[in-house]
């Protein structure tokens, strides 16, 4: 028994009696009573005792844990270290309540730089964790975990169990999912949801709780923008972009674990597919399917981006030929290309030389440039590639369209087959007039220009059949089908190729 009342326990002991309730109360009287039996000196001598027992007791010198964390620089919000230390205490303190973890992070944030510029998206970040701040009650927390990402710990007096997580989850969502007015633009964004209760993770400790939450998030992530999933034992843990080391990464590019998944397009008033855009997945031996925001900005570390464009053209271009073998019509498949790449001046005949090798007619290959590219950039060797490509035959399509800020003059200056709406116009177009205004404008000018439109990003049978009504030709998205490997599109072309007679397609208003 001695050793409870050590220094610490004693330590303890004196700052709860200070601060509890009850000698609050007594203090005043306590000072009366003394001034009345001793006078001034025991009034004198109180004085010098009182202070000394608060600081015995610690409440004069506790540093305040406000200060005790370092907060990011963006937000305000404290970072990982007090997280991780929130969730320990849940598992080593009986006093303290369960604790249940979420990792949400918001969808394509990586891009937002690139759309809007950094300080934009610095302020977009900050209103968000100011957002979800004001939503959560004092007994939660909100950290930072950097790059639109924020771990949240949310305080229960009892078991919650996995639906309660799941309501907090969606709750959580719908506050990403607010507009946001960014000088003349609205954005609508989403984010994907990981959490973790605290009886399912491997290890009692608050790093493996919060490791679990990101485990979930990621798979979340492959599942598509706006998922929400819950860890179970049976998950693999997900390596973050950091722990992809230039030779593993390298290793993956040349053994064949990197392959594109292909997203079907269609065209609104047929129903007929009009291509597929192929979007790489990582089959990881051990990790299991990664997505792609996990190991991009580690490959575009390691300089590795255009050795991954010269897999996925191989593998695109390898599927078309095994389609037309089974007799599936696939017009065309797109491929990405950076600003890297096509800044590189042998980039138009490398791609010749594939095409040529493969027999595949140019007008099969669609090559997608990011807006932002085409509208800061004065590059000679980027014109030039994207000019000799469109001349060959090959379709060039500008993604993202509206994000970039590419004038009139620049969309012109090249041979474009069609304009891809960037999804933040597409989100809730079916119930926000502005959105509709937006479209309807984007498409009338691609029909003054004489190029075609896609609306990427489709996620809901309203917005498909409102883009219909407005006029637009193509679309992409969940709504039409995910993104799905070799073996199971050629399963859905086949499907698709039955029943497109039967699907009832959308009029353009008169």
């Amino acid at each position: 028994m001695a050793a409870s009342f050590g220094p610490k326990s004693l330590k303890s002991a004196v700052r709860s009696l200070l601060t509890s309730p009850q000698f609050t109360a007594i203090l005043p009287a306590a000072l009366l009573l003394a001034t009345w039996l001793g006078g001034e000196t025991a009034l004198l001598l109180f004085a010098i005792l009182f202070p000394g027992l608060f600081a015995l007791g610690g409440a004069l010198t506790r540093t305040s844990s406000k200060n005790q964390w370092a907060a990011d620089p963006v937000t305000g919000l404290p970072m990982r270290g007090k997280l991780v230390k929130m969730l320990d205490a849940c598992f080593h303190d009986p006093e303290v309540n369960e604790k249940n973890c979420l990792v949400l992070e918001v969808d394509a944030f990586s891009q937002l730089a690139d759309h809007y510029g950094f300080d934009a998206r610095d302020k977009i970040e900050a209103r968000l964790g100011e957002a979800l701040r004001s939503m959560l009650r004092v007994t939660d927390l909100i950290c930072s975990l950097g790059r639109g990402r924020f771990g949240i710990v949310i305080d229960r007096a009892t078991r919650a169990d996995l639906e309660v997580v799941l309501q907090i989850a969606t709750r959580l969502q719908s506050v990403i999912m607010t507009p946001i007015d960014l000088d003349e633009t609205r954005l609508h964004l989403t984010a994907s949801v990981g959490f973790a209760l605290p009886q399912r993770v491997p290890d009692a400790t608050g790093e493996s709780l919060l490791h679990a939450a990101e485990s979930a998030l990621q798979n979340a992530q492959v599942a598509g923008p706006g998922s929400i999933r819950a860890f179970s034992n049976g998950m693999a843990p997900k390596a973050a972009p950091s722990e992809h080391s230039e030779a593993e990464l390298s290793e993956a590019l040349e053994t064949g674990q990197m392959t594109p998944w292909f997203q079907p397009q269609v065209c609104l008033r047929t129903g007929r597919l009009t291509g597929m855009e192929a979007l790489v997945r990582w089959h990881h031996p051990s990790l299991g399917l990664i997505a792609p925001a996990a190991f991009l900005p580690a490959l575009a570390q390691a300089g590795l981006m255009e050795r991954l464009s010269e897999v996925m053209l191989f593998e695109c271009l390898t599927s078309i030929c095994k389609w037309d073998q089974l007799g599936h019509e696939v017009p065309t498949v797109s491929i990405n290309l950076t600003s890297e790449e096509l800044s590189n001046p042998k980039l138009f005949e490398k791609i010749r030389w594939d095409l040529d090798r493969f027999d595949v007619s140019p007008e099969r290959l669609t090559l997608e440039i990011l807006e932002s590219v085409i509208a800061q950039s004065d590059d000679d060797v980027i014109a030039r590639n994207i000019n000799a490509l469109a001349r060959m035959g090959c379709n060039i399509d500008l993604d993202d369209f509206g994000t970039g800020h590419a004038s009139i003059a620049h969309i012109r200056r090249f041979n474009l087959n069609r304009i891809k709406i960037d999804r933040s116009f597409v989100t809730h177009v079916d119930t926000d007039t502005n959105q509709q205004n937006m479209i309807s404008a984007i498409l009338t000018m691609a029909k003054q220009l004489k190029i075609g439109a896609l609306a990427e990003g489709v996620e809901t049978h309203g917005e498909y059949t409102k883009l219909g009504e407005l006029g637009c030709s193509d679309v992409q998205g969940y709504a039409v089908a995910k993104p799905m490997p070799m073996d199971a599109i050629s399963l859905w072309i086949r499907n698709h190729k039955s029943t497109s007679d039967r699907i009832h397609h959308i009029p353009k208003h008169a």
